[in-house]
């Protein structure tokens, strides 16, 4: 009964418990009893206490906890023996048989029976040793990451990880061939899967999924020439476990580790069709792991490849099969604080150090990386012991750094080390720079000696703890940290005569402009290099460097810096929202307020997306000092929501946290004052809490606040702080403009504002409340504000629901003497036809309302008539008119045509998306067309017309003088349709200068006529041809006529995504040789001076 069992897997297969079970209460008893008598080496007694309680299923999981794998079994069987349960015994071998010959390679483990090794994966003993062997050291000395201690907790976190890697997504139902673990540099991904060879050896991981589990090292391949790829594997093959052929005939039970992609010193350039399917074929090692992860080469087996945070970009090209990126989190804020307070000798000292720290959520956030942390303690530890101020050591990047670099130099009792010379420090830096471009960590005997670096040279930077040997590797070196390789590189650019010394040709990396155009979201791994160029562009710490390192510094760059930025400033375009924010980033490292200034003098507007303390607090650095701002677009959101959620930390940690959100928060409304050009600001999708709102609306009340244009949009804030808006409304002159748009504000919070707009000291003109979650039931506050403001002229109401009852309302205020508004936007308030009497009469007693917009109301054709009638009236002296899907038909244009005939003041009307049809199109170009008509511009977007209503259009183009802008977008023109009212649009007496043909079903043979039209009609500025099937063909004729120094247009409305790439680089050459033209897929500039009034604020 106790012979050697064939397979442990039976345990996770059918289960002791199932046996247990079996048992009747006598016999179960019996068994306990002994259980107390059976003892196995190495293994102590389970508890009487706890065998004697314990139910069937607790007595099951009791013998698996003290006798695990195989014993648990081995003992069952021998009590069973004794006690006679001769059947049990036999029905368990024969199951465990069973088991054991089904299986296979998926359940394999290192018991293996005979018939399995003759299956050909072997018993796997002698690898299993050799693997154990091999890996276990790395728990046995230290590494480049530093000791096992270093991981903290993040082992336990890291076997967890491990253990899941390969599950089965859950969206998708399918398990990941292949595994990319990604990190920060030294987080402890190489020690993670060396620990993963390990436990498999010993049995402790993949023991169902992977037969057998190969390590490939990225520096070990870097130094290999032409093999196989079994060559490749067998490194590690003990000879007497057989021919390595054998196990690569069942592929999908192998799992390969690609240990440091980021360091393989290849371009994966390789045309798929030249790699290799064979693995005993001789090939460079480089195309073998190209085959290997683009599944040319054993398709079915499984990877799990570990790189760096910045190298993801220049592997996922490679990944064809279904991948899962993971990544491996550093020390959690608990474990950062544990690290730190066990460094530091006393708690004064490591409260100190720990609090700096955390203050700069830049410098705490690469304390996850435990060699990094421990680098940064000893840095500050020499800090705190001479008196020094460690929370300006912790105020940026580069300054700890430059502080740790320079501790390197310390003399330590009584020995001075050896200064690099000049040469050497600039050798190194060009070492480091051209690594950081090229995303190369580690480097040869060979790279050393290109840049000029003797076996004297590295040895002085071997013992300065900048460099270290790879221990495995001998001729194999890289730099303590990448961080510190970063900041060497950045240093290459401020070296004087770094790039004269060394007497080579340029090359292109050494050009700062290139550095100074890479973005981070294309180069991220230049990020921190770039970061570190500003830092030292810091005087202080130019200076501190040259003291210690015995060199010289130049700061000429800080010039073309600037020079940089004041071209990019007067180009067309500002750096966009990331950009600006990242330059913010920048900028804030260099700590010299005037050169921020300088260099933020360039660009009157920016635009910056704040979602964390970082941004928060090197956007208020930055803000605070740009003296000619004149607009900012500002949105803010998690910053606040943390501040009121991350209440778990300590009360002392959260309340200082809150102190300095608060602080950095102040610091940034202060631009609203101290920044005399400031007029405009767009607060938008933001979260703002109770204090916050508090803080902005004191600035906003400052006295030296100049502010005109105020846009709080889709901003969440409480209702309460519309009291604070108030009052600024009525303590700041300057603030003539306030939209609130998409912030729940409610009845209350109008009632709030307007209390403000009554008063005489409010100066507000235009204010935008749409979708403000408005009722019927705050218009009779509005209705008061508009009779007592003297000083309101537009107002949208848009997107509310005030039905017309509300609405009624306000009529009754427009009848009103002393209301001034000239503009009103009543888009989607759910009116029908009912309020179109009250909106009529208003409409003859106000001669100040010039514009109404009603667009989205199911006014119908009832509506639309009493609308009509007010038209005719010589007492309505309304300018703008929109009815755009206000649901009536062609009998209303009967109405209106007869209307327009009368009316001597609208000169736009939009009757967009209603159903007019070709018959109703035609009743109102009688009217168009009459001399009396004054229209100017006329939308006709979506009102169902075809090319039947052309010629009727094109005489109101030839005969009316005052039309200057016609929309027919989204009706079925088609090419007959256009090319009728392009002969009318070549013609002197045109005078369109806006045309809008959007989605009108034309094709490529419509271009000829467009493009005559755009040649000979001088006066044609804008044009619409977004979503109509051109095709190339239509480009190239369009292209020809927009090269054409005959042709005046200013803007054309085309998608170029939409076309190929032959159509894209025709309209690219237009750009370059007609910069005047701008291409946009969106013509609509939303100007309130036009049509789109109601559309802007």
């Amino acid at each position: 009964m106790t012979d050697s069992l064939p397979s442990s897997s039976f345990f996770s297969d059918f289960g002791l418990l199932l046996y247990l079970e079996e048992l009747n209460k006598e016999e179960l008893n019996k068994f306990k009893s002994l259980l107390k008598e059976t003892t196995e080496p190495g293994r102590c007694l389970i508890p009487w206490t706890e065998v004697k309680k314990a139910r069937r299923e607790d007595l099951a999981n009791l013998m698996k906890k003290y006798y695990p794998g195989e014993q648990a079994w081995t003992v069952t069987l021998r009590i069973f023996g004794k006690m006679n349960l001769t059947h049990l015994c036999e029905r368990a071998k024969a199951e465990i048989n069973w088991a054991a010959q089904s299986t296979g390679p998926e359940g394999a483990t290192a018991g293996e029976t005979q018939d399995d090794q003759k299956a050909g994966l072997g018993d796997r003993t002698e690898y299993r040793i050799q693997i154990k062997e091999k890996f276990g050291i790395v728990w046995d000395r230290n590494s480049l990451l530093g000791k096992p201690e270093d991981f903290h907790q993040g082992i336990s976190q890291g076997q967890k990880l491990l253990e899941h890697l390969f599950d089965v997504d859950v969206k998708t139902g399918e398990q990941p061939q292949v595994v990319v673990l990604q990190g920060a540099a030294g987080v402890g991904k190489t020690t993670l899967v060396r620990k993963a060879m390990l436990d498999w050896a010993e049995g402790n991981l993949y023991q169902q999924k992977f037969a057998y589990v190969f390590y490939l090292s990225g520096r070990e391949i870097n130094l290999m020439k032409e093999r196989s790829f079994a060559q490749l594997i067998s490194q590690d093959w003990p000879s007497i476990e057989g021919s390595i052929d054998r196990i690569m005939s069942q592929p999908s039970s192998l799992l390969f580790i690609i240990d440091s992609f980021d360091e393989l010193n290849f371009a994966f350039e390789e045309p798929e069709f030249a790699l290799c399917k064979d693995w005993t074929q001789e090939h460079p090692v480089s195309f073998l792991i190209s085959s290997l992860l683009r599944k040319v080469m054993l398709p079915e087996s499984s990877l799990l490849v570990t790189l760096r945070l910045t190298a993801s970009k220049r592997l996922k090209p490679l990944l064809k099969s279904h991948y899962h990126f993971v990544e491996l989190p550093g020390m959690s804020e608990d474990a950062r604080k544990e690290c730190i307070y066990q460094f530091f000798e006393d708690e004064k000292s490591a409260m100190n150090a720990f609090s700096s720290l955390r203050n700069n959520e830049m410098i705490f956030s690469i304390c996850q990386v435990p060699l990094v942390c421990r680098l940064i303690c000893t840095c500050l530890k020499q800090q705190i012991e001479k008196g020094s101020n460690v929370s300006l050591t912790c105020q940026t990047t580069t300054a700890l750094f430059t502080c740790y670099i320079c501790s390197l130099f310390t003399v330590i009792e009584g020995h001075f080390p050896r200064l690099p010379s000049q040469d050497q420090l600039s050798s190194l830096c060009h070492l480091a720079a051209k690594g950081v471009w090229t995303m190369t960590y580690v480097f040869y005997r060979e790279d050393l000696r290109r840049h000029g670096l003797t076996k004297l040279d590295v040895s002085i930077f071997l013992d300065m703890n900048i460099l270290q040997r790879d221990p495995e590797y001998e001729n194999c070196f890289v730099f303590i940290h990448l961080h510190v390789q970063e900041i060497f590189a950045a240093m290459f650019y401020v070296l004087e005569g770094s790039q004269k010394a060394r007497g080579h040709s340029f090359q292109p990396f050494e050009d700062i402009t290139l550095l100074l155009e890479s973005k981070s979201d294309e180069d991220s791994h230049l990020t921190q290099m770039k970061c570190f160029l500003f830092g030292l562009l810091n005087e202080d710490l130019a200076k501190q460097l040259e003291k210690t390192l015995n060199c010289k510094m130049s700061l000429e760059i800080k010039s073309k810096v600037l020079q940089w930025l004041e071209a990019l400033g007067n180009s067309e375009s500002s750096p966009p929202q990331l950009e600006c924010l990242e330059w913010f980033h920048y900028l804030y490292e260099t700590q010299d307020e005037a050169f921020v200034s300088q260099a933020m003098k360039y660009f009157p507007k920016v635009v910056i997306n704040i979602c964390g303390k970082t941004h928060l607090f090197v956007s208020s650095f930055c803000l605070k000092h740009c003296q000619c701002l004149q607009t900012i677009k500002l949105s803010i959101t998690v910053v606040f929501e943390k501040k009121m959620l991350n209440t778990s930390l300590p009360a002392e940690t959260w309340q200082s946290d809150v102190d300095r959100i608060t602080h950095y928060w102040q610091e940034l409304c202060s631009v609203l004052h101290t920044n005399e050009d400031l007029r405009e600001l767009e607060l938008c999708h933001s979260n703002l809490d109770k204090l916050a709102m508090k803080i902005f609306n004191q600035e906003l009340r400052h006295p030296k606040c100049k502010l005109q244009k105020l846009r709080l949009s889709f901003v969440t804030f409480p209702v309460t702080a519309c009291r604070g808006i108030s009052s600024s409304l009525t303590h700041n002159k300057n603030l003539m403009h306030l939209d609130l748009k998409g912030n729940d504000i409610g009845d209350n919070g109008v009632k709030l504002l307007c209390e403000a707009l009554k008063h005489p000291e409010c100066k507000l003109q235009k204010l935008s409340l749409e979708s403000c979650n408005l009722t019927e039931v705050c218009c009779l506050d509005i209705f008061n504000a508009l009779i007592r403001s003297q000083s309101l002229i537009f107002l949208n109401l848009s997107t509310n629901n005030l039905l017309d009852d509300g609405v009624k309302l306000l009529c009754e205020a427009l009848r009103y003497p002393k209301c001034y508004l000239e503009r009103l936007s009543l888009e989607s308030c759910g009116l029908t036809e009912d309020v179109c009497e009250d909106l009529s009469l208003a409409l003859i007693s106000n001669k100040r309302l010039t514009h109404l917009c009603l667009a989205n109301n199911a006014l119908g054709d009832s509506g639309i008539k009493l609308m009509s009638d007010v038209l005719q009236n010589p007492c309505c002296t309304l300018q703008s008119l929109v009815l755009r899907h206000c649901h009536f038909t062609l009998l209303s244009s009967e109405y209106l045509s007869t209307s327009l005939l009368h009316n001597k003041s609208l000169t736009h009307l939009d009757l967009g998306s209603n159903r007019l049809q070709d018959d109703g199109a035609k009743l109102l170009c009688d009217a168009f067309r009459h001399p009396s008509c004054n229209l100017r511009d006329l939308e006709l977007m979506g009102c169902v017309l075809t090319s039947a209503c052309c010629l009727d259009l094109a005489s109101v183009v030839l005969s009316n003088p005052n039309l200057w802008s016609l929309d027919l977008g989204k009706n079925d023109l088609q090419d007959e349709g256009v090319k009728i009212l392009c002969d009318a649009l070549r013609h002197p007496d045109c005078s369109i200068q806006r045309l809008g043909l959007e989605c009108c079903g034309l094709t490529s043979l419509s271009c000829e006529d467009l493009s005559s039209t755009l040649s000979s009609n001088q006066r044609l500025k804008k044009m619409n041809l977004a979503q109509n099937d051109l095709r190339c063909e239509g480009i190239r004729k369009l292209c020809q006529a927009l090269k054409s120094p005959d042709c005046k247009l200013q803007v054309l409305g085309l998608c170029k995504e939409a076309f190929d790439e032959e159509a894209q680089k025709l309209l690219e050459a237009v750009r370059v040789s007609n910069p005047h033209l701008i291409i946009k897929p969106d013509c609509n500039d939303n100007n309130e001076e036009d049509g789109s009034w109601w559309r802007c604020f």
